[in-house]
């Protein structure tokens, strides 16, 4: 399980995770670059984000037809893989993803979640958190098939990254994410941008509304357990000038209205940031985002900061996607 840590021991833990991990990545290249909880709804958000967009969820395509035990993953796991993709500031110049496809053929109208790793972990960490066949249960019981990748956000250094391009030039994790990482995972087969959803855990909180918020045309919901929405950068990743990194001042930028936010955090939850706590930031984040008539649903398990806190999420998170999944259909119907 992922135990509760103080960040600001970050970079001693992560510095011996890149040295565990280079040795993982060699192994990895090989097969190359491949394709009873609380919770508050709140507003349904305003219409869609641009109208190109828009135009693609009235007309419905490509439509996510929920098949509630009728879908190929509720007869067959999911299929692991680890590629790797070259990448400066990497071990070996190779960023990792971990890559959890649904049977059956991959396409366009397939959607992706991407998953944010912790400060002091990696994408080994989410797959051996059983995080695949978590979901894939998750996606047997509402109809909905999707595409789980996890790309490895540490570097070299072993500074603590926040999922960001570092002011330095050192390394850029955040472009990596956005455009790599995509490419990567989706091929030839590109997904529409309400398709598209990105989550992570703890740092990997923070990064899924940071980068949503940032990149406005890429996602369109945001899952963070036990995230945190203010800037909190020990290795001073984004320099003197780390507001354009904030999620909590990020939210009146065009474009970002329309994106949705399923917020987890332990009741329990009190690891400390530079500032404070993670503890109240789902709270204080969900008031910001309710006050602009932002779509968010938070949860408060029972639990500290760790996966045996998060997982009693999980089947909330994946009706929360599935709802903006299906979306389109709703419009036309309507």
């Amino acid at each position: 399980m992922f135990a509760t840590f103080s960040r600001r021991t970050t970079a001693l833990v992560a510095s011996s995770l890149i040295v565990a991990t280079a040795g993982m990545v060699a192994v990895d290249d090989e097969k190359g670059v491949g394709a009873a909880v609380q919770a508050q709804t709140r507003s349904q958000g305003p219409e869609p984000h641009d109208e190109a967009d828009g135009a693609a969820r009235r007309a419905g395509a490509p439509a996510v037809l929920p098949r509630p035990g009728e879908v190929p993953v509720c007869d067959e796991p999911g299929e692991d893989e680890i590629i790797t993709v070259p990448d400066t500031g990497a071990p070996d110049g190779g960023r990792p993803i971990w890559i959890r496809r649904p049977p059956g053929a991959d396409g366009a109208d397939v959607p992706v979640l991407y998953l944010l790793h912790g400060s002091t972990s990696t994408h080994r960490t989410i797959r051996d958190a059983d995080i695949g066949p978590l979901l894939d249960e998750q996606m047997c019981r509402t109809g909905v098939q999707f595409v789980i990748a996890a790309p490895f956000g540490q570097e070299v250094g072993g500074s603590d990254t926040e999922w960001g391009d570092a002011v330095d030039g050192d390394f850029q994790i955040e472009t990596f994410v956005t455009e790599k990482a995509i490419d990567a995972v989706e091929g030839d087969h590109g997904r529409p941008r309400y398709l598209r959803a990105i989550g992570g855990f703890s740092m990997g909180g923070y990064g899924a509304a940071a980068l949503s918020l940032r990149h406005p045309d890429t996602y369109a919901q945001a899952v963070s357990w036990a995230g945190y929405f203010k800037v909190d950068d020990p290795s001073g990743t984004f320099g003197d000038d780390p507001g354009p990194h904030a999620p909590d001042r990020l939210l009146d930028e065009s474009g970002v209205r329309d994106i949705r936010f399923f917020l987890v955090e332990g009741k329990q939850d009190h690891t400390p940031l530079q500032e404070g706590s993670i503890h109240g930031e789902a709270e204080r984040f969900a008031a910001l985002l309710d006050e602009r008539g932002m779509t968010v649903e938070t949860a408060f398990p029972e639990g500290d900061h760790d996966f045996e806190a998060w997982e009693p999420t999980y089947g909330r998170a994946v009706d929360f996607l599935v709802d903006g999944w299906s979306a389109p259909l709703a419009a036309q119907a309507g």
